[in-house]
Order: C-alpha cells, then sequence, then structure tokens
C-alpha cells in the first residue's frame, strides 16, 4: 500500500512539473512570435509525458518485482541445475542427522531401503521393552505378596494354573518360581534397553560411513587377475634355476 501511494506521488510530481514547464516555454514562445502555435506545443507535452510515465512504470514495476523474481529464478536453477547422480552427501552432516534423529542419516544418504530396519529394530526393541517391564513388576509384586504374612495380598493367585492352590507343602517352590521369573524379566527389560541403544548406535556408524563412501572409486577399472605362475627364488649364482623356482598362484590387482 505504501509503495503504491510512492509511486502515484512521483507520478504526479513529475507531471506538475513538467506541465508548468512547458507553460512557462509556451508563453515565452508566444511573446516572441506568433508562429510558434504552429508547433502545437500542448501536443508534444502530452507525448513527453506519456513517454516519462511510462518510463516511471516501467522503473517502479522492476523494483517491485525484482526481489521476488530473483528468489524464484535462484530456486528454480538450483532445483533444475541439480544433478542427482553426481551428488554427494556430507559425513558430517550425516553424523548429526543421524544423532538427532534415529534414521535421518539414511534419509540424507537417500538410503530409503534401510529405514525399515532401523525403525523395524526400534519398534522391537520399545515392544520387548515394555512387555518385559510389566512382566517383572507383576512376578515382583507376586514374590513381594508370598514372601510377606499378610493373607489379604495374594496377587500371585493369578500365576496358578486353575485348581491350583499355594499351601505350606509347595510354598517353598512357588517362591523360588517367583524369584527366578521376577529376575528373568528384569534381565530381558535391561538387554532389550542395551539392544535399542545399540541400534542407535549403528545407525548412526551406517549413516556415517555411508557417507564417507559414496566417493569410494567403484569403477570398472578395479579388478583382480589370479592366475597360476613360477616363483624363483635362487640362492646364489651357480644353483639350479629349475631346482630353486616354484609353482604358486600370482594375484594382480588394477585400481
Amino acid at each position: 500500500m505504501v509503495n503504491g501511494w510512492w509511486i502515484t506521488g512521483r507520478r504526479w510530481l513529475v507531471a506538475s512539473v513538467l506541465f508548468v514547464t512547458g507553460l512557462a516555454c509556451a508563453t515565452a514562445q508566444t511573446e516572441e512570435t506568433d508562429t510558434t502555435f504552429a508547433i502545437t506545443p500542448d501536443s508534444v507535452l502530452i507525448q513527453k509525458l506519456h513517454e516519462i510515465d511510462s518510463i516511471v512504470r516501467r522503473e517502479d514495476s522492476l523494483k517491485l518485482q525484482k526481489p521476488a523474481m530473483n528468489a524464484d529464478t535462484l530456486i528454480r536453477r538450483a532445483l533444475k541445475h541439480r544433478d542427482w547422480s553426481t551428488w554427494r552427501p556430507s559425513p558430517q552432516r550425516a553424523l548429526w542427522l543421524a544423532l538427532v534423529l534415529p534414521g535421518g542419516g539414511q534419509i540424507y544418504n537417500r538410503k530409503y531401503w534401510k529405514l525399515p530396519i532401523v525403525y523395524g529394530g526400534f519398534m522391537g526393541c520399545i515392544y520387548a521393552l515394555t512387555w518385559n517391564n510389566m512382566m517383572y513388576k507383576d512376578y515382583a509384586q507376586a514374590y513381594l505378596d508370598i514372601m510377606d504374612d499378610d493373607p489379604g495380598t495374594a496377587s500371585y493367585n493369578k500365576f496358578l494354573h486353575l485348581g491350583r492352590q499355594i499351601t505350606k507343602d509347595n510354598e517353598e517352590r512357588y517362591k523360588t518360581v517367583f524369584k527366578k521369573r521376577k529376575d528373568r524379566y528384569r534381565r530381558y527389560r535391561d538387554m532389550s534397553f542395551f539392544v535399542m541403544v545399540g541400534i542407535y548406535g549403528l545407525s548412526v556408524i551406517d549413516a556415517y560411513v555411508d557417507a564417507e563412501l559414496s566417493e569410494f572409486d567403484i569403477s570398472k577399472d578395479l579388478s583382480l587377475k589370479v592366475s597360476p605362475g613360477v616363483i624363483s627364488t635362487p640362492r646364489s649364482p651357480h644353483d639350479n634355476p629349475l631346482q630353486a623356482s616354484s609353482v604358486g598362484l600370482s594375484c594382480q590387482l588394477n585400481f
């Protein structure tokens, strides 16, 4: 809105100055001779005003559209001229993305097929961690209930088979069973957490190594040729070359 008022004001100012200047010139020419009116100063003045107004309009439109045109042009050129076949990821950027967001390094390296492996491992570890933690809490509470003398705390009954009861004869055996299961699920819970941390570390290492090896030369010039060969190892100039030679394999690596 401010730019529109500014442009309109400039046009009126230029038109007013030119109009006053034209009137002054026409008056001066009228005083000198009457033949000046044959030149038709009004039509010349109107033509000049139209020319100046068109120039002002062009300059103002360029000033208003230049930033947008430049931004659009830069974006289009960047998208148009980027050759993804020759693009190589940065190992440092892949490392930081993988540290901040699990799987972010694989997305940056454009290895999308690795995402199901990474996120599948995380989801499996989270499920195992939740399940083992729940079972550990249940068996820990059952073990505490069977160890006390309060008959009102009997949460261990939900782990018994149908028709089974805990008596004085089998109480010690059930105490051992509940203690072993409590310790087992606690160990599984902790193991699930460490496996999840390991998957996170492997995803970070994979993203960094994958970006680092993106510039590794895998052209057709790399080749390994294995062929039989004769290795000559004479001990002295007087030794028989046939006796001092041995048969082996020759490996030739081209790179």
